[in-house]
């Protein structure tokens, strides 16, 4: 855990449990893996914690490679013409905090600086944005997100589809927030727009 993450009080994030699939030699049907998810990582200034479970770098995703997908740096985009899947953990924030964000900081250590939109003017230092569509799922907790002129307040059991839109997860609870989301790598419709 980081030293912010430390002074704000954060829990580490539960392990999780990850179970893949595949085949044998003779193609029967086999647990490749299975055990505790290691790529989990928390980002210094927020102590948001990530836990990449899979990545897939092709559609039609390759079901024959015999690797762990997991076992690689990556930041928040999926790879052109691939996928994610990460389990993120949201802690409690508060405005104060927020005002000593730097977004600029927070979007490198997403990978996601070059999706961003707003800059020096986004409404909110968590705001950024991908090129895919999003599939989130909330496990716990509750948490708003946020919209250049909107937000949604979600709770667990609510599912988001995002379509790549400028956004913020921000958690005002006094809980941590766990989401699952699939990312997949999709057509910027901003950029056909153009």
């Amino acid at each position: 855990m980081t030293t912010r993450a430390r002074e704000q009080n954060v829990p580490s994030p539960k392990p999780i449990r990850r179970i893949v699939t595949g085949h044998d030699d003779s193609g029967k049907a086999i647990v490749e893996i299975d055990g505790i998810a290691t790529k989990t990582r928390v980002r210094p200034d927020s102590g948001i914690a990530s836990t990449l479970l899979w990545v897939t770098d092709e559609t039609p995703a390759r079901m024959d490679l015999r690797q762990d997908r997991a076992e690689r740096d990556i930041g928040v985009p999926p790879p052109a013409n691939g996928s994610i899947l990460r389990v993120v953990d949201f802690p409690p924030v508060t405005e104060e905090m927020m005002k000593n964000l730097d977004q600029a900081a927070i979007l490198a250590q997403m990978g996601a600086g070059h999706n961003a939109r707003g800059g020096a003017n986004a409404s909110n230092p968590f705001m950024h944005r991908t090129k895919s569509v999003d599939y989130a799922i909330v496990l716990e907790g509750e948490i708003d997100m946020l919209l250049d002129d909107s937000e949604v307040h979600m709770q667990a059991g609510d599912i988001m589809v995002q379509q790549a839109t400028n956004h913020a997860w921000v958690n005002r609870s006094d809980k941590v927030c766990r989401i699952a989301f699939v990312l997949i790598d999709g057509v910027d419709p901003l950029e056909q727009q153009r």
